[in-house]
């Protein structure tokens, strides 16, 4: 039988960072958290935590901490259906879910948001580039990811969401200074890009495709959507902009296509927890109905 007071502390601890705010978030001592996790690590024979700052859970401790989401949801709904078995005042249990900034700044805050005003949930949201968003479900960090990947991870379901529509764009000015002898290998070898992090291809893809082969792009590093559209609306670089995002300031010819009519279309999936409650099928429902409308057929 496992030990899940011994459990629900390893989750805080990962969760808050420290044993200090897991003590607080358990309304227990700092000395009590540190014996169960050591007992539990006695039991399981392996270290379960890297006491770092913040703290950081080992690979066997990310499979504990989703065990432990996953009881959690199953408890919450079996609250719904047995009143009696419910602890006093209102609970509410963590979903945590990664999922790509662009698709969070475009469509999927407003279902997520919508969802959890309606019911008792703390939403956990991880941003990572979708291409690695499912490392986060292997390890057993999220119970649902929004990832560029279709094959579903190891005891996950995947949805196609569809396609989310990139533009390479600029501010007018800027391509005047930067491809006035046209957008190819050598000009963008020269002009800073905008890139989110290191993790971000997007780009590369796109000049990629455009001269049938790879170009070494000279950067800014901005990791936040909403800033890739200043930085280019400022003339600071060029990038690949959802195109829901920046449409408006391509109507208005406040920012241009380098090259008109060369999208980037990247195929999103739902990935989630297979063994997991009506709580986050419910999420899954609300994500897919948003998607429907927001991106492109899949």
């Amino acid at each position: 039988m496992l030990d899940y007071a011994a459990l629900s502390a390893l989750a805080a601890v990962v969760r808050e960072g420290s044993f200090e705010r897991a003590a607080r978030a358990l309304h227990v001592t700092p000395s009590a958290i540190s014996q169960r996790i050591r007992m539990l690590e006695e039991r399981v024979g392996c270290a379960l935590v890297i006491r770092d700052n913040p703290c950081r859970a080992t690979e066997t401790g990310r499979r504990l901490c989703q065990h432990v989401d996953h009881v959690r949801l199953l408890e919450q709904e079996l609250h719904g259906t047995l009143p009696a078995l419910a602890p006093q005042g209102e609970t509410r249990v963590p979903l945590p879910v990664a999922v790509n900034a662009d698709s969070l700044a475009t469509w999927l805050a407003q279902p997520i948001a919508a969802f959890a005003a309606r019911h008792p949930v703390l939403m956990e949201v991880a941003v990572d580039d979708q291409d690695h968003t499912t490392e986060w479900l292997r390890s057993g960090a999220v119970l649902a990811a929004v990832t560029a990947t279709a094959r579903p991870a190891t005891g996950c379901n995947s949805r196609p969401l569809g396609a989310m529509r990139y533009v390479a764009a600029a501010s007018p000015a800027f391509v005047t200074r930067h491809f006035a002898a046209g957008v190819g290998a050598g000009s963008l070898a020269q002009a800073p890009s905008l890139v989110f992090n290191a993790k971000d291809e997007l780009q590369a893809r796109w000049v990629s495709r455009l001269c049938h082969r790879q170009v070494q792009l000279p950067h800014h590093t901005l990791p936040s959507s909403y800033a890739f559209v200043t930085a280019a609306l400022a003339g600071m670089g060029w990038g690949m902009h959802p195109q829901s995002m920046i449409d408006g300031y391509l109507k208005a010819g406040m920012l241009v296509e380098l090259v008109p009519d060369t999208p980037l279309d990247v195929p999103l999936h739902w990935q989630h927890a297979r063994a997991a409650s009506g709580l986050l099928e419910g999420l899954t429902a609300e994500v897919l109905a948003a998607a429907r409308t927001a991106l492109l057929p899949p």
